[in-house]
């Protein structure tokens, strides 16, 4: 039965490896820190929220055998506002994920370096730090093989890692289990936790995650009748991933002190109240959420790029290559120097507010199209879940602005 559930494996664990970052691990925290178990139920709404959204990819990428990126493309009739989105969805994910791509890599040199003396590399007149190197040379041998066999496989060891990680740290807390369920379903709203929950539920909820489901879904399936089994993998993986970052905030929620605000505070917090197996572990899991990050960032923008640009989606294609390569290659330069590119984060936060109620909104109207679905269009009942979404949404992005602007 086991290597049954393997076989029909799918992209979703990939999912999970997205948008469990050292941003995700770092809200997390910081809300178990503030908050204890109080904004519990804030993931529990994201991981709805996540199962709706990427469920409707996943339906687009089998039923069309399209990225999400290429559908946009081609439904979109007026040039103007094609223009407008194609620009606004490379802004948003291409410069964007080149951005955020040094804070995944240094999210993994963090795990590294909570149990390992890092050390440095002068080339050129430069020092660099040599375990960015490290990871960056694994994530570029890895997609460079361009197998998506491979890449699954390594990403999923890896997930299953980082889950194992965080569910020891948690357990290792002894946290009350009435208390817990009291966190995840009765919704609290403390005094200067509306940001937090905003966070929340923005680090689960990743614009970029919606094209890459939809285009390695048709990598994995091809039939109509996998759509069930696409549906079991989506379900599976999001709330896997719900689930772990729930364990950080349950971990965190172990030690009250205003001085842990990051993954790497909370691997120190732990580690006097726990002992150092517990230092050991969160350093495993933070590893194991920053590579995959690092992994799967470069990746989607390669397929939304070629998407949008109307190239191959081939992983050994030499533009699809072109594209991860160039988001790698900066994401290793600016986690390895210490360089903060601040300007781009910022205008990377913008577009990426800007994108995603604007994404929602195209993909409700294209799930609704008979032309482009035929009898799996949206139900009445995905609509409804689906325009509550875009609700939370213009939320997200009106916070996401506002923390840019103010």
């Amino acid at each position: 039965m086991i290597k049954n559930w393997f076989k029909n494996l799918g992209p979703g664990p990939l999912l999970a490896a997205a948008f469990i970052g050292p941003g995700t691990i770092t809200m997390c925290t910081i809300a178990g820190v503030s908050f204890g178990y109080a904004l519990l139920w804030a993931m529990v709404i994201s991981i709805i929220v996540t199962i709706v959204l990427q469920e409707m990819a996943a339906r687009l990428g089998i039923i069309t055998q399209k990225g999400l990126s290429e559908v946009i493309r081609t439904e979109i009739k007026s040039p103007v506002f094609k223009t407008f989105i194609v620009v606004l969805i490379l802004s948003a994910i291409v410069i964007g994920n080149a951005a955020y791509e040094a804070g995944n890599i240094s999210g993994a040199v963090l795990g590294l370096e909570a149990i390992l003396v890092n050390p440095s590399l002068n080339l050129f007149g430069v020092t660099f730090k040599s375990f960015s190197l490290i990871i960056g040379a694994l994530a570029f041998v890895l997609l460079y093989i361009g197998n998506y066999k491979v890449i699954e496989r390594a990403l999923i060891t890896l997930v299953i890692l980082m889950s194992l990680a965080f569910l020891t740290c948690a357990i290792l807390t002894k946290p009350n289990v009435l208390d817990i369920l009291k966190g995840a379903f009765i919704p609290k709203f403390p005094e200067n936790g509306l940001l937090i929950i905003v966070g929340l539920i923005g680090t689960t909820v990743v614009p970029y995650n919606l094209f890459l489901h939809a285009s390695l879904v048709k990598e994995k399936w091809q039939k109509i009748s996998d759509l069930r089994i696409a549906r079991k993998d989506t379900f599976v993986a999001v709330v896997l991933g719900g689930l772990v970052s729930m364990c950080i905030i349950i971990s965190a929620s172990a030690i009250q002190g205003e001085s842990v605000s990051s993954a790497a505070d909370l691997a120190k917090g732990l580690e006097p109240l726990f002992g150092s197996f517990s230092k050991y572990v969160l350093a495993i899991g933070l590893f194991a959420a920053g590579i995959t990050s690092a992994i799967t960032a470069p990746l989607a923008a390669a397929y939304v790029a070629s998407g949008c640009l109307g190239w191959s989606s081939n992983l050994k294609s030499i533009k699809f290559r072109c594209v991860w390569m160039f988001i790698l290659v900066l994401g290793v330069a600016f986690s390895s120097t210490n360089i903060k590119p601040i300007q781009i984060i910022k205008f990377a936060q913008v577009a990426n507010g800007i994108l995603l109620p604007v994404i929602a909104v195209i993909l409700i109207y294209i799930m609704n199209k008979t032309s482009v679905l035929g009898k799996y269009k949206n139900n009445t009942k995905q609509n409804i879940l689906g325009f509550l979404i875009l609700g939370i949404t213009i939320l997200l992005s009106a916070v996401a602005l506002g923390k840019v602007f103010l």
